[in-house]
């Protein structure tokens, strides 16, 4: 949800995202994808990634889902953890209180850092 935010909301010259996790399943979770389709996002054709090493040493910033000591520490890198709770399985009302937390850091994260997409441009 984070990186379809960050996709969503950001100037894509300006920032990108990848998501990944740490124990990634093999599809976008069904829960999820209904919550950000109510919101224009569609993810149903996403593939959740493994989040390595490699991955993370890519990045100039990591925001981190409380994946604990999972989490890859890369020197250099900002890093931010949301301790929000796990959507799978929950029920579509409990995903999305967590889908517009998510939206709320995220747009908070592009204040922060000054990467808001124009008015007007953003993706559907």
């Amino acid at each position: 949800m984070a990186a379809a935010w960050l996709e969503h909301l950001a100037d894509p010259a300006r920032a990108t995202a990848v998501s990944a996790g740490t124990q990634p399943g093999p599809r976008v979770h069904p829960e999820v994808a209904e919550a950000m389709l109510e919101v224009g996002i569609d993810l149903r054709d996403r593939a959740p990634r493994l989040l390595t090493d490699e991955l993370a040493r890519g990045a100039t910033m990591l925001i981190t889902m409380g994946c604990g000591e999972q989490c890859p520490v890369v020197p250099g890198v900002r890093r931010e953890d949301w301790p929000l709770p796990d959507p799978k399985g929950r029920p579509l009302a409990e995903v999305r209180v967590i889908r517009d937390e998510v939206r709320a850091r995220i747009e908070d994260l592009v204040r922060r850092e000054g990467i808001a997409r124009e008015l007007g441009t953003q993706s559907t």
